[in-house]
């Protein structure tokens, strides 16, 4: 039987080379009740040392959805190497934005419940495991993962520094069916940072990087057409931001988010953008 593989960019290749995966890879599931939503929640933990990121699962996804779709194998040789921690877990969607048989003005109170076990109890567990009660984390996700770390890392920036997001949607009113109160307002960064301003337009400023991945392919055009407006929405704020667009073949799926979450990981956990701030 051959060894288990994972992928590994290679910058004097300029190309990715195949290497083989260690078995001692730390992976540990926690339990993390909730006392808002009145039931336990949980969070898979890859890795010993390294930058820590808060990684947010796709729409209704489960806490092992990114280990079930190799993203946490493909990034195995940054978690081995120390460099790379993943905290992944699972969504509260299904019984808010995505719950179809909720009345539509809780839907965006019930995010309120899961926010709340995310800053309660999901950062202080971080913050333990890190050893540092002031860890600032790295969001990323992937389509509705990247409107939950848009928008934690926004509304949070004392908490988030970056927000990785990759073929997301930044509107979240696509789901509310014309139903408007102030639970949706400040859980829609279309229209909360529209409005930003002052001192929080300031700390946003300095405390928070945006970097918007959108692939130009197949089952991408709300994902396109909202990255471009978010993107113009946070350059005019002037918050740190990249739009980074990629080719007319890349499609929303889980094969390219693969490839775009190791191309910008093995950058950032130099602690360096591989791009330029617009």
């Amino acid at each position: 039987m051959s060894s288990p593989t994972s992928i590994r960019y290679d910058p004097r290749l300029h190309t990715f080379v195949l290497e083989p995966v260690s078995l001692r890879m730390r992976r540990e599931q926690v339990t993390l009740h909730s006392p808002t939503i009145g039931r336990d929640m949980h969070m898979l933990m890859f890795g010993h040392a390294g930058l820590p990121v808060l990684v947010f699962p796709s729409s209704e996804g489960a806490f092992h959805e990114y280990e079930d779709y190799w993203m946490v194998r493909w990034l195995s040789w940054l978690i081995d190497a120390g460099r790379l921690r993943l905290y992944c877990v699972g969504s509260y969607d299904s019984d808010s934005w995505y719950g179809k048989n909720l009345p539509l003005h809780e839907r965006a109170w019930r995010h309120s419940q899961y926010e709340q076990w995310i800053m309660n109890q999901v950062i202080p567990a971080v913050a333990r495991d890190v050893g540092d009660p002031n860890v600032k984390l790295l969001t990323t996700g992937c389509s509705f993962g990247a409107f939950h770390a848009a928008n934690f890392t926004l509304k949070h920036p004392t908490r988030f520094n970056h927000a990785l997001c990759m073929s997301g949607v930044y509107d979240i009113r696509f789901l509310l069916h014309g139903h408007h109160d102030d639970w949706v307002y400040f859980n829609n960064p279309m229209e909360y940072v529209t409005h930003m301003h002052g001192d929080l337009l300031d700390l946003v400023r300095r405390n928070v990087y945006i970097t918007l991945v959108c692939g130009q392919g197949q089952w991408e055009g709300p994902a396109l057409g909202s990255t471009r407006q978010f993107w113009q929405l946070l350059s005019q704020k002037g918050i740190p931001n990249y739009m980074d667009l990629w080719g007319y073949d890349v499609s929303h799926d889980w094969h390219w988010w693969r490839e775009q979450i190791i191309w910008y990981m093995s950058h950032l956990v130099e602690g360096k953008l591989p791009w330029q701030s617009t």
